[in-house]
């Protein structure tokens, strides 16, 4: 059964995630798309990204919801059509939605080498508590993108910068949660962070 976990922070919120085992053959004949949406994967160029882009309305189906249901606003953000708050990611074989009576965002990356290439475009702060020859440094940075894309999806606001107007305070990987704040336009907004690995993947969820 490709749905991989299932997770409920609390009483308004669900987190499922999808392992995408399937052929794009296989998941296209799993779900009815509107046109827009097919007009949209069929234009996709990778089939990673399409099978990904699929197993997203698995999950839509999981929740009970179908791709009719779903909408993007203005700003490439998700919507529900009930009003419920909602938030998608997928990486390689792997995608996750969060569906909350809150506001919400998700993000999954695969773990490596190469994020260290880019740590100065997303990292301020975090660098001061960070170890570069640690063994779990890769796993950190992974961590710490993920955080700051949720919090990116959840903000919603064009202009946001992760390394200027987000920081992570210092965790450990075992901890599964950490606090982090967005500081925008002389407004701090502290948030409960959760994350978690699997299979070199690290997803990261928050909650408003």
């Amino acid at each position: 059964m490709p749905l991989y976990k299932t997770i409920t922070p609390n009483s308004q919120t669900t987190v499922k995630i999808w392992k995408i085992t399937e052929s794009y053959e296989d998941l296209k004949r799993g779900v009815n798309l509107k046109p827009v949406a097919l007009e949209r994967v069929l234009g996709m160029k990778s089939e990673l990204h399409q099978r990904g882009f699929l197993s997203v309305r698995h999950l839509l189906a999981a929740f009970g919801y179908e791709d009719a249901d779903l909408f993007y606003d203005e700003n490439g953000k998700p919507h529900l059509k009930d009003g419920k708050q909602i938030s998608i990611t997928h990486s390689f074989n792997f995608s996750a939605v969060i569906i909350s009576d809150l506001t919400v965002g998700i993000d999954i990356e695969k773990q490596r080498d190469k994020i260290t290439v880019i740590a100065h475009k997303f990292i301020d702060y975090e660098f001061d508590y960070l170890n570069k020859n640690a063994t779990d440094y890769i796993k950190k940075l992974t961590a710490i993108w993920c955080v700051k894309e949720s919090l990116y999806k959840l903000f919603a606001t064009p202009g946001l910068s992760f390394r200027k107007h987000s920081l992570v305070i210092p965790f450990a990987i075992h901890d599964s949660e950490t606090v982090a704040w967005i500081d925008y336009k002389n407004r701090k907004y502290r948030y409960n962070i959760h994350f978690l690995e699997f299979e070199g993947f690290t997803c990261a969820y928050a909650i408003a």
